[in-house]
């Protein structure tokens, strides 16, 4: 599934930023544009942009109303 595809999803991913470090989020997805994912991220309680090659690993989240 293309990250256009988790637009108004709730997913979960593996996340790793640009200092190397793994981050499992919870996040809301609101658009994608290029190679930035913006989206409510439910783990930090606020809105953040992630680079789409940092994101490892994404699943759904079944029965999770966004």
């Amino acid at each position: 599934m293309s990250m256009e595809k988790c637009v108004g999803l709730t997913i979960d991913i593996i996340y790793l930023d640009r200092k190397g470090r793994f981050t499992q989020r919870r996040i809301t997805v609101h658009s994608v544009r290029g190679d930035r994912v913006r989206a409510y991220d439910h783990t930090r309680q606020g809105p953040r942009t992630f680079r789409t090659e940092g994101i490892l690993a994404r699943e759904p989240v079944s029965g999770h109303a966004s």
